[in-house]
């Protein structure tokens, strides 16, 4: 879901920025290299912002706008459902965090992400307030689905699993709200 559509409205014009940069003689080798991977840096940010599980972040982002978060956390929620491990390193793979030493790669990133629109615009994504909050509603949320498959198989019923998908899910937001709200007022 993260690597379909390969082909955005601004592929085309990367493409052709690219192509400039490549024609460009007034620039070295390095400064056209460091260019051109600014640019397809730029490309992959915008295929991931396009792409289905983009798309469903972004869709999703208003129910979980209170709690600070914004589509890529959301993005790295939803991953983390067959197992919770896998949020962080999808998170890594939201921020592009490629580099040999990817923790503190990741780190920094994080720390350094910005609202790049609306009325946050400029602001800090990850925020003590919503790291906090991130925190506890992963602790919190939907159990992994061998445990909501576990659920269902000593319940006898569907009825059981779905309560506790939806129970530990609502515990969460509410939770991840409290918090946010009072680390808000402290920090």
């Amino acid at each position: 879901l993260e690597y379909f559509p390969r082909e955005t409205e601004q592929t085309d014009n990367f493409e052709q920025k690219i192509e400039v940069v490549q024609q460009n003689s007034n620039l070295n080798k390095l400064e056209k290299e460091q260019q051109i991977a600014q640019l397809e840096h730029q490309i992959e940010a915008d295929r991931l912002i396009n792409s289905y599980i983009g798309r469903v972040g972004i869709f999703i982002e208003p129910a979980r706008r209170p709690l600070g978060f914004d589509w890529k956390f959301i993005i790295a929620l939803i991953a983390g459902l067959p197992a919770k491990e896998i949020v962080v390193s999808t998170m890594g793979v939201l921020y592009q965090s490629n580099d040999d030493d990817s923790t503190v790669n990741l780190q920094r990133k994080l720390q350094d992400e910005k609202y790049k629109s609306g009325k946050h615009a400029g602001q800090q994504v990850f925020s003590t307030p919503a790291a906090l909050a991130f925190l506890f509603f992963i602790l919190i949320y939907f159990p992994c689905i061998g445990v909501v498959a576990a659920i269902k198989n000593e319940s006898g019923s569907w009825k059981w699993a779905a309560f506790s998908v939806l129970y530990t899910t609502s515990l969460a937001w509410i939770v991840a709200f409290i918090v946010y709200n009072i680390a808000h007022l402290i920090v």
